[in-house]
C-alpha cells in the first residue's frame, strides 16, 4: 500500500500528451520518516506511524496496512507513486459556518408570491399533527463543513520530485494548506 501526507497548495491545469487540459490539484508532500511500526501480536492491529517535520511543525499520522514492510527510520517519499496511479484522498473540508436549509440541504424554499413576504428561504413545516416534539434527524439550519471527506478514484497525473509536488486529477477536499492523506 502506498501512502503519504501532504499539504494542499492550489488547483491548476496541466496539458496531457493528447493536448487536452486536465484539472489538477497540487499537493506538496515532503519526505516522511517511519517513527513506529505496530504489529498484530503486540498492538492488536498492524500499522505504520509516520512523522513529517516542516517549518518547526511536526505532523504525525498512523496508516493501517495489512503487512508492514517498513522499519523504524525508513524514509517515505513521492518516488513510490507513478503517473496513472489510482489514489484516495482524505482531508477536512472547508468550514462554511452557520447556513440555512437551502444551502445546507438543498431545499427549494417557498413560493415567491401569494403572500410570502420574507419567507422564501424558510424550511417550512417541521412537524405537527399529533406529535408534540420535533422528530429526530430533522434537517434544519446549522453549521456546515469541517467534516472529514474522502474522495476515491482520483488519478496521479504528474510527479515533480524536485519540488516534492504531486499533481492529482480533479478536486481535493479542504482549503489551501489543509493536511491531506494520499493513499493508493
Amino acid at each position: 500500500m502506498k501512502f503519504i501526507l501532504g499539504r494542499k497548495l492550489n488547483m491548476s491545469q496541466i496539458f496531457d500528451k493528447e493536448g487536452l487540459v486536465q484539472p489538477v490539484t497540487l499537493v506538496e508532500a515532503v519526505p516522511m520518516t517511519v517513527s513506529q511500526v505496530k504489529t498484530k501480536e503486540i498492538d492488536g492491529y498492524t500499522s505504520v506511524q509516520v512523522s513529517s517535520k516542516k517549518a518547526k511543525k511536526e505532523t504525525k499520522k498512523e496508516f493501517r496496512i495489512d503487512a508492514p514492510t517498513h522499519k523504524v527510520g525508513d524514509t517515505i517519499d513521492l518516488s513510490q507513486f507513478v503517473a496513472g496511479d489510482a489514489v484516495e484522498v482524505s482531508a477536512i473540508s472547508k468550514g462554511k459556518g452557520f447556513q440555512g436549509v437551502v444551502k445546507r440541504h438543498g431545499f427549494g424554499g417557498g413560493p415567491r408570491s401569494h403572500g410570502q413576504k420574507h419567507s422564501e428561504r424558510e424550511p417550512g413545516s417541521i412537524g405537527g399533527g399529533l406529535r408534540n416534539k420535533v422528530p429526530k434527524k430533522m434537517r434544519m439550519a446549522g453549521r456546515m463543513g469541517g467534516d472529514r471527506i474522502t474522495v476515491k478514484n482520483l488519478r496521479v497525473v504528474h510527479i515533480d520530485l524536485g519540488t516534492n509536488t504531486l499533481y492529482i486529477s480533479g478536486a481535493v477536499p479542504g482549503r489551501r494548506g489543509t493536511l491531506v492523506e494520499v493513499t493508493g
